[in-house]
């Protein structure tokens, strides 16, 4: 793999704001790559650099080997963008906007097929005004898709959306993937990026704070598991005492929570439990997972 994305040593400010501070990342061919934060973190001045919509005030970034802030038309011509705040003319149809787009490049996809792909081929004659949010964003994807690009920008793709219209853009955004094109996109939600993405980079503050894929940053930052288990007859805890990885274990009413690190620790209960014939009637695992990771990472107060 190659990375058709390389962001090295990103600054970008606002007056005395810092919104992007020294920033590097590669992303690699066809794989989904997601930048995380919260609010007001430098997700979208990141992404806007890297598309060439904003000029960076330092740093050096290359999409397919070019520089965006050239606005080349051989670049142009080669990526997708969907911005977080997008419009159209309110009375424009969803064909029409589809057939200009078309005109925009010199080697567009069929407008009506793409359409047919994104379940829009009966909203081909509603105005762009009576769509609902989900099927707004199914345009902007496939006016991001037109010029079959391959590398596609998706900034919060789904905020906002219900849950039904999130993971319809979910499986849309795979599909993209299945196409062999690359895709970078910003969330705030993890269970979007722990859906989609191979790899993701957390930004806070305007710096990068980590990157790797989410199991990785699982394992570095959130490695413990707990493991709830109630029986109807009197719970020893030395039952317990030998599990591997064993980090703790507290009486609870009706049972017994107990918390450890390894991928043998949930196993090696469940074969304590069996070699002692224990009685269970209650199991449950919890074991953490990308949000866990956030917000230790970021903290839990929340941001405007």
């Amino acid at each position: 793999m190659s990375a058709v994305i390389e962001v090295a040593n990103l600054e970008k400010s606002y007056g005395s704001l810092k919104a992007v501070d020294d920033v590097s990342f590669s992303v690699e061919e066809g794989e989904i790559f997601g930048l995380l934060g919260p609010n007001g973190a430098g997700k979208t001045t990141t992404m806007e650099c890297v598309e060439g919509v904003r000029q960076p005030d330092g740093g050096t970034i290359r999409v397919l080997g070019a520089d965006p802030g050239s606005r080349s038309i051989e670049l142009l011509n080669r990526i997708g963008v969907q911005l977080q705040e997008a419009q159209l003319q309110k009375r424009i149809k969803v064909w029409e906007a589809v057939a200009l787009w078309t005109t925009l490049f010199p080697n567009p996809l069929d407008g009506e097929n793409l359409l047919g792909e994104l379940g829009l081929a009966k909203k081909r004659n509603a105005r762009f005004m009576n769509l609902s949010g989900g099927q707004k964003q199914r345009l902007f994807i496939a006016l991001a898709l037109i010029n079959d690009p391959e590398v596609v920008f998706l900034d919060e793709l789904t905020t906002g959306l219900d849950p039904q219209a999130r993971r319809a853009i979910w499986e849309l955004v795979l599909g993209i993937k299945e196409r062999g094109k690359t895709v970078f996109l910003t969330t705030h939600l993890m269970e979007e990026a722990e859906r989609l993405c191979d790899r993701v980079a957390v930004i806070e503050h305007g710096r990068l704070i980590e990157l790797g894929t989410s199991e990785e940053l699982i394992a570095r930052h959130c490695p413990e598991r707990t493991v709830l288990v109630a029986s109807d007859g009197d719970l020893d805890a030395e039952t317990f005492s030998q599990v591997a990885g064993l980090g703790s274990i507290e009486r609870e009413q009706g049972g017994l929570r107990l918390t450890g690190t390894g991928s043998g620790f949930i196993s090696g209960v469940i074969e304590r439990i069996a070699a002692r014939g224990v009685r269970v009637t209650d199991f449950q695992t919890k074991s953490p997972n990308l949000e866990d990771v956030f917000l230790k990472l970021t903290g839990h107060s929340i941001r405007d």
